[in-house]
């Protein structure tokens, strides 16, 4: 028998590891199996990445992080290191009538025993010099209840120091000035009471409660606000001093990308303005347009360096060298003064001349003067010159009887012209030429005329009638009544029908009325936004430096700083441009006036203040267009919605938070309307108005119904006949035929209707908004400049 040798047989119990798992493999085997290759983690995972990154990869990120931060921080308060640095600008706002902003400044100086320089109240800026922070303070004062003098300050400040009173609540003027603030964009805000001897017998209790108050006023509007600093104590001063002098002030971000310059010195000579300030924010080229609050925009010639005032004396240099321009302006490359184009109301109107016209300038040209003038087409005038009393009317000078016209009659005249003259003073004569150009220039400055007293009570019916008007617009929105007296085909020539208001084919270039030919259009925006935000990295004087700006052709008036100081804003590339221009509004829940499509209201958006008459349109959610981008119009701006409002302005690039204003009886304490963000500068955006007519259904057989009180007029059934008709039940219909003469109509449906039903036609127009213009706030002793009291246009 044959010895059996043992071994052991393999059972499904024996433990088998996996062979693509490499927790048990050796690194020969995965070698083996990977055959070269190698795996790469995708860069764009993030959790493979992290899941492969060691503890040190981690370190170091985090470390790169926080440096990159540190010199972020580093950077931006480098200009303002040292007590030589550039000031830190804040503004002092004070929000109730008893309270003293030259206390406050003092009580700041007094807690780190420091001067302030030029502290008057009369003087626009007020200087200090921190040394216990290494820093310099710049204080821009403002005058208690003036609300442009307070939003010009908040543009161009670091901080805003808002002053409060323990005793006397913030009236409505303040409130509605801190929310026209939070509206245009806020720097880093600090508020205190200042020091008051009449507060002084408040015991701490009072106190505390009174600062805990005014701490949850003010977090309504600055949800940042920690507490409110009381200067009377000399700790609270001195913490209200080192908030304002130590950390990154906050970015305002409309101003990011842009640069300004508060004027230290003014001077103007023969048209010429020089501004003499330190540079903030961004770059500032002489190539680029800056805009000059209440005056416009203005061309820099040049910009030269000014010498920097040293706290310590320093070693003079021996030698004296002219100083050299920093940045000159070259006119290949300069922007233009020129906003709007320029039409030639005379390009399709030429004719060949004949040749005839072509002998006659021929004839003219070599001097023969002997040329005998062809006497006049029928039908047509030859031009005359016409001697006529100055301030005569074209229409007065057609009573005027010429010498070539009667004769006869002037011999018995005479003796009625010599009484008239013993009466009257002599008349100056003008020509009529002049007399054309002098009514032309008082249609485009309306000066201000006393209505009478029945005119005058008119217009106060009509503006009582308002909130009815706007009521019966939300309950029966966009319906009229069709007139009786005019045809509807001649009252609506110039609406149109549509089969679905948002595919329905509109062309944007159909005519288009004359001010689309002043104004520009962008192929592509965005990309002349990146374009222009990359040019100005590179070009200009770079921030933090102290220079001075020569403006050409600057009236004298703005050399006055007197009240307020002077502030420069720099404007991009293509800025100064006009274009139709959207922003996207909301109602101010505070204010309770009705405000109506084309009323006139202060657009504030940027740097700029424009007098606007803006025409409101639905705001399509997310911005889109639709398919025909059309838009439905709106007569009233109201509350709970977001509604677009279009106007004709200076292009202007970023996210530009806006504000609308109303004048008030008080021309310092406008009433603010509506707040909001500038959208996009589409041309092509078609804002269609929309009316409803509306019948009665008269007799209904199932679809079929007999429609009257929608016309009047059988022709214009006939005419209206291809629109398509809806009711407010939600059928769908046409018209089949007229009946009779008195407008009736016999209409089919989709459905069947019923006599409660009412039968509507939608017919939609596109309005355009008015031209703007500029808009100056109102200076000392008066409620306004000139430019302030023009009349705008009629529609």
């Amino acid at each position: 028998m044959a010895e059996t040798v043992h071994h052991h047989r393999p059972t499904g119990l024996k433990q088998q590891n996996k062979p693509f798992k490499s927790k048990h493999a050796t690194k020969s085997s995965i070698k083996e199996l990977a055959k070269g290759r190698t795996q790469r983690p995708s860069p764009k995972s993030p959790a493979v990445s992290t899941a492969a990154q060691a503890r040190l990869n981690r370190r170091n990120t985090q470390k790169q992080a926080q440096s990159a931060k540190r010199a972020s921080l580093i950077a931006s308060t480098r200009i303002f290191n040292g007590v030589d640095g550039a000031p830190r600008i804040v503004a002092v706002i004070p929000l109730c009538e008893n309270v003293r902003t030259v206390d406050a400044v003092r009580a700041l100086a007094t807690s780190v025993t420091e001067d302030a320089d030029g502290i008057d109240e009369n003087a626009p800026i007020w200087r200090m010099k921190a040394h216990r922070f290494k820093t310099s303070l710049q204080f821009i004062p403002v005058r208690y209840g003036r609300h442009w003098e307070a939003l010009d300050a908040a543009k161009a400040a670091d901080y805003v120091l808002f002053l409060l009173s323990p005793t006397v609540e913030v009236p409505e003027a303040g409130d509605t000035l801190l929310r026209t603030l939070q509206a245009q964009g806020l720097p880093t805000v600090v508020s205190a009471i200042p020091p008051d001897p009449s507060t002084s017998s408040l015991d701490q209790k009072s106190r505390t409660a009174i600062l805990k108050s005014l701490l949850s006023f003010m977090q309504y509007f600055d949800p940042s606000q920690g507490r409110v600093y009381d200067l009377t104590l000399p700790s609270d001063s001195l913490s209200a001093l080192r908030s304002l002098s130590e950390g990154r002030p906050d970015e305002v971000r409309w101003r990011s990308g842009r640069t300004w310059l508060v004027g230290e010195g003014v001077q103007w000579e023969d048209g010429t303005l020089k501004v003499t300030g330190i540079v903030r924010g961004s770059r500032l080229s002489a190539n680029r347009l800056v805009h000059l609050p209440n005056f416009g925009d203005y061309q820099v010639t040049k910009i030269m360096p000014a010498p920097v005032t040293r706290s310590k004396p320093h070693k003079v240099a021996t030698m004296e060298i002219e100083p050299q321009a920093l940045s000159e302006r070259v006119p290949s490359t300069a922007d233009s003064m020129i906003s709007t184009n320029v039409p030639d109301d005379m390009a399709n109107e030429q004719t060949w001349p004949t040749e005839e016209e072509i002998a006659g300038a021929a004839t003219r040209e070599e001097g023969m003067d002997d040329v005998e003038v062809p006497d006049a087409k029928k039908g047509t005038t030859p031009k005359r010159i016409k001697r006529i009393p100055k301030g005569m009317s074209e229409y007065q000078a057609a009573w005027i009887v010429d010498e070539t016209d009667d004769e006869d009659g002037e011999e018995e005249e005479e003796e009625e012209d010599v009484v008239a003259d013993e009466d009257k003073d002599e008349e100056e004569m003008v020509p009529m030429d002049e007399v054309m150009e002098l009514e032309s220039e008082k249609k485009s400055v309306v000066a201000f005329q006393d209505l009478d007293v029945e005119e005058e009570e008119r217009q106060l019916q009509d503006w009582r009638n308002r909130a009815q008007e706007e009521r019966d617009a939300q309950e029966f929105p966009d319906e009229i009544d069709t007139p009786r007296e005019v045809p509807a085909r001649t009252r609506f020539a110039r609406y149109r029908g549509l089969r679905s208001f948002r595919t329905s084919p509109w062309d944007p270039y159909e005519n288009l009325p004359q001010e689309y030919a002043r104004i520009f259009e962008f192929e592509e925006f965005k990309r002349t936004e990146r374009d222009v935000s990359r040019a100005v990295e590179t070009d200009g004087v770079e921030p933090g430096t102290r220079v001075t700006v020569y403006l050409e052709g600057v009236p004298q008036e703005a050399s006055d700083s007197s009240c307020a100081p002077i502030v420069l804003h720099g404007l991009l590339k293509h800025e100064h441009k006009k274009t139709v221009l959207h922003f996207t509004v909301q109602r101010n829940t505070e204010y309770s006036g009705s405000v109506k499509s084309k009323d006139p209201l202060i657009l504030c958006y940027g740097p700029r203040r424009l007098r606007v008459n803006p025409i409101y349109s639905q705001h399509t959610r997310g911005g889109g267009k639709g398919a025909n981008n059309v838009h439905k119009f709106e007569r009233f701006l109201g509350h709970g919605t977001t509604i677009v409002a279009s106007i004709y302005a200076p292009v202007a690039f970023g996210k530009q938070p806006c504000t609308l204003l109303r004048e008030s009886e008080n021309a310092h304490a406008p009433h603010l309307v509506a707040m909001g963000t500038f959208l996009n500068p589409d041309t092509t955006r078609i804002i269609a108005k929309r009316i409803v007519l509306s019948g009665h259904p008269h007799r209904v057989h199932r679809k079929t119904a007999t429609v009257r009180y929608m016309f009047f007029d059988p022709e214009d059934v006939a005419y209206f006949k291809p629109v398509q008709l809806h009711t407010k039940h939600g059928r769908t219909g046409h018209i089949r035929e007229s009946l009779g003469t008195h407008g009736y109509l016999k209409a089919y449906f989709d459905g069947p209707v019923t006599q409660m039903d009412t039968v509507c036609v939608a017919l939609y127009k596109r309005v355009y908004p008015r031209w703007s213009e500029l808009w100056q706030a109102p200076r000392e002793g008066g409620s306004g400049t000139d430019a302030n009291r023009d009349v705008m246009m009629e529609d």
